[in-house]
Formats: structure tokens, sequence, C-alpha cells
């Protein structure tokens, strides 16, 4: 594996903290503050229905966080959008290519090894052929891993 600069994976975390964590909680207020002071509060009707930037506030979360946790959860189980999200990034992503290319031929190796040894289990004798498809496996991987590539 190819060792990265200590200051890029900071700055990665730094940036993970930012947007994942602080960046929400900064647009919250901000959207709290800016649409109270500068909408409602200028609107009588608004104004009756959120008499105070407090009321506002806990109206608002009391509806928009129950409100927001059902559109997460639409979005991952039910919407098309985060299946197309997912095959893109599993197709544009090298280290999740590389995976699934691992994992399909060890799935094989796998099979190969575990029909061998049950044969070997019954006392039955592995034949010549059964021979040559291990020395073939063996080769496949053997290619496999001198000229896999990212």
């Amino acid at each position: 594996m190819v060792r990265v600069s200590k200051y890029f994976r900071y700055w990665f975390y730094f940036r993970q903290g930012w947007s994942q964590y602080l960046a929400y909680v900064i647009g919250a207020v901000n959207t709290l503050t800016v649409t109270y002071f500068l909408a409602i509060e200028n609107y009588p009707v608004l104004s009756a229905v959120f008499p105070s930037f407090l009321h506002y506030i806990l109206i608002m979360i009391s509806v928009g966080f129950p409100l927001l946790l059902l559109l997460g959860y639409l979005h991952f189980k039910k919407s098309e959008g985060y299946k197309a999200e997912a095959n893109i990034t599993m197709e544009s992503h090298p280290h999740f290519q590389r995976i699934l290319q691992n994992s399909e031929k060890m799935l094989k190796l796998h099979f190969q090894m575990n029909e061998f040894l049950l044969k070997m289990n019954s006392n039955k004798e592995l034949t010549p052929k059964d021979l040559e498809k291990i020395k073939d496996i063996q080769d496949e991987l053997s290619d496999y891993m001198k000229n896999r590539t990212m």
C-alpha cells in the first residue's frame, strides 16, 4: 500500500470534520436566524405562528428533524438516486474495483479447494485431471498477481 503524507491525511480529516459536522451546524443556525429575522419577524401572520425566535427553533426542530430523517431514509432505501450514486462510486473508484476483482478470484479459488477437500475427505484420490486443474488455478492466480494493476 502506498504511504500517503500525514499532512494530506490531516487535511482529509479536517475536511471531513468540517463538511460532516461543523458545516451542518453553521448552516442550520444561519438558516434559522436569517429566515426568522428577515422573513418571519416582518410578517404579522407568521409572527402570530412563531411569537419568538425560541418558538420558531423548537417548532422547526420538532417538524424538521423527523422530516429530514424520513427524507434521508427514502433516499437510501427507496429512491433510485442512491443506487445510481453507489453504482457510479463502484465504477469509478479503483480500490472498489480491485476489491471486487479480488473477491471474484477468491470465490473461484475457494470453490475449487472445497471440491478437492470434499473429494479427499471421502477417501477418493485426486485424478491427474484434478491435479491439472490445481496447476491451472495456481498459474491463473500467479498471472493475476503479477499483472494486476490499480
